[in-house]
């Protein structure tokens, strides 16, 4: 996999929108996804792996249970998929991870948390297309139907009516990512989509080292951090749209007016 510790605002960018422009119609269309994260030691382990223990058993009790709580109109329609998105949004364990087509939104969040900024942050980019080419026949097949790059539920719906239908689409394990219904502005404004594994179990960290040329890992140094944060809020890259409400706003506003300590 690619390490790159960049020096600076512009090659971030440079590095970030790397290889976005296709010959074949002429524009700039990115083939990778990003996800940013504030401190570079953290690793791509999903919140329900963060629970311990044999996490892989919980999954269907976690979600059976939110199923039955949850009112009935938390989702579009009946889908495990939809479930699984609206449960992530929400804060439960899942086998999601979150990520941004937006390079700006990945520094964000690779740049929002000012107790990390003596921390070297990281963006990860994944190229979700040639990805895509190794899940197994029957989903690619929904690809090249549709035309489309990236999975729906709706798709998802298609060959795997169940969670545990997608590990049986194969023996080897494969990652892949889907769009959720457009559940609220968040969604919306954070240009966001999920990873998925084919099981509860699968390691994206061990997935993507098997794939190494597939991801770049950007480095983003921890003296560029203050530069990028207020360059962002210049473009209005902040909480108060990315999370709208009234709690975006006050995370925006707190954050904004903390003073830059001196350096020792």
């Amino acid at each position: 996999m690619r390490e790159i510790r960049v020096s600076g605002w512009e090659e971030l960018n440079e590095r970030l929108y790397e290889g976005s422009f296709r010959e074949e119609i002429g524009r700039n269309r990115s083939p990778f996804v990003y996800r940013g994260m504030s401190d570079v030691a953290q690793n791509l382990t999903t919140t329900l792996c963060r629970l311990g223990g044999k996490y892989g058993e919980m999954e269907p009790h976690l979600l059976r249970n939110f199923r039955k709580y949850a009112t009935r109109t938390a989702v579009p329609w009946d889908s495990p998929w939809n479930w699984l998105a609206v449960a992530q949004h929400h804060g439960l364990p899942t086998r999601l991870l979150d990520w941004t087509y937006s390079p700006l939104v990945a520094m964000h969040f690779a740049t929002a948390d000012l107790e990390s900024f003596g921390s070297d942050g990281v963006i990860w980019m994944v190229d979700f297309v040639r990805a895509h080419r190794l899940v197994p026949q029957k989903l690619r097949a929904h690809l090249e139907e549709e035309g489309s790059d990236v999975f729906t539920v709706e798709m998802l719906d298609r060959s795997a009516r169940e969670l545990e239908d997608l590990g049986d689409l194969s023996q080897e394990e494969f990652l892949l990512f889907f769009e959720p219904p457009s559940l609220d502005d968040r969604i919306v404004n954070q240009f966001a989509l999920f990873s998925v594994m084919s099981t509860a179990s699968a390691s994206l960290d061990a997935w993507l080292e098997a794939h190494a040329e597939l991801a770049r890992k950007i480095v983003v140094p921890a003296e560029l951090k203050w530069e990028i944060r207020d360059k962002l809020d210049q473009a209005n890259v902040t909480e108060r749209v990315l999370f709208p409400g009234l709690d975006g706003l006050a995370q925006w506003l707190r954050r904004y007016y903390t003073p830059r300590q001196r350096e020792r």
